[in-house]
């Protein structure tokens, strides 16, 4: 099993060590921080980041370019700010797709 470990550290900063990495989260300048991304940032990269291997991964077994790919994740934030309420995930790729692959890579 693994294990990410979250620390306080003031206010509403957290270290946050991933194995051998670490990151700082915070808040906005604003509300008295920006050391780091927020958690709903953090939150969303993650997301991010897991469509970008998953679409890599797709491109490579399907024997296609990866070196373009990129994903943009646009979020809002419900009207309370109490939680996200969408997530919008945008895979761009290098030409060469074929049409009847695309939907299955989306």
């Amino acid at each position: 099993m693994s294990r990410i470990r979250v620390r306080h550290e003031e206010r509403d900063r957290f270290r946050v060590a991933i194995g051998a990495h670490e990151l700082v989260v915070d808040q906005p300048v604003p509300a008295g921080g920006d050391k780091g991304p927020t958690p709903t940032e953090l939150f969303v990269a993650s997301l991010a980041a897991c469509g970008a291997l998953y679409a890599r991964r797709f491109l490579v077994r399907h024997g296609l370019a990866d070196g373009a790919l990129t994903v943009t994740a646009d979020f809002a934030m419900a009207g309370d700010h109490s939680r996200v309420s969408s997530i919008v995930l945008r895979v761009e790729t290098p030409d060469g797709v074929p049409p009847g692959l695309r939907g299955a890579l989306e």
